[in-house]
């Protein structure tokens, strides 16, 4: 059963599969950089990452030393009903802690389909629309060299016009565990170069500010202040 509770901590020591933080993810001072991953999870396997009065999020926080906060059961990425995941912590930590809970999930689809489960599953990250150019890279060569070297699929989507004040995309991995994994720790990497990547990592999980744009929504003024969407007024016409 899910804890009303929307964040907690993690899990069993693994020997970690990518132990070595790429230069870009470490301080000057010698320590690995503080930052955060966000993806998608359904907020069926939702329940299956907190575990029973929050044991397994508290296990996979308590072995990966990454926080994990998960948003709450009516908190959803526009345009989806999937909840958000954010880790947060060093860069090892952070992909300790995806592979912890990207595990679980696998684990919990192949305990309900069996051996017919196809080894490729997909993961969402929700990039900020900003950062999405790192990973691309001048012509899309970034994006192509991280294809290359993870063997992943990774697909980033197109800013959603449906929805106003949504600042955020989708980069979807499609691959095996590892392939994934790999992929994550390239695209993380990348992100923890970009200056303003870091500053996201406070934005609330709730989408409070993005409205769905529809024929009978225009909306009059919006202000955008502190890189948070600020709706001043709304004029709501209604098309009878």
């Amino acid at each position: 059963m899910e804890s009303p509770d929307s964040s907690y901590v993690s899990s069993p020591e693994v020997n970690p599969k990518r132990s070595t933080p790429q230069k870009s993810s470490i301080s000057e001072d010698g320590s690995e950089k503080h930052t955060y991953i966000r993806f998608l999870v359904s907020n069926a396997a939702a329940g299956s990452v907190i575990g029973k009065g929050g044991s397994t999020i508290t296990d996979f926080q308590s072995q990966s030393g990454a926080r994990i906060q998960l948003s709450r059961n009516n908190e959803f990425f526009p345009g989806t009903s999937d909840r958000i995941i954010m880790i947060s912590g060093g860069f090892n930590e952070i992909l300790k802690a995806t592979e912890l809970v990207l595990s679980k999930l696998l684990s919990e689809i192949h305990a309900e389909e069996g051996d017919d489960v196809d080894p490729r599953s997909k993961v969402r990250l929700v990039v900020p629309n900003s950062s999405c150019g790192a990973i691309i890279g001048k012509a899309g060569a970034t994006i192509k060299s991280f294809i290359e070297d993870s063997q992943a699929g990774i697909k980033i989507s197109p800013q959603d016009n449906n929805y106003i004040g949504l600042n955020d995309r989708l980069v979807t991995l499609t691959g095996s565990l590892d392939e994934q994994m790999r992929a994550i720790d390239l695209i993380l990497a990348k992100l923890t170069e970009d200056s303003y990547y870091s500053q996201y990592m406070n934005t609330p999980f709730s989408y409070a500010g993005v409205v769905i744009f529809t024929e009978y929504l225009s909306p009059i003024m919006f202000l955008l202040c502190s890189e948070k969407f600020v709706l001043i007024r709304y004029f709501f016409i209604f098309i009878w």
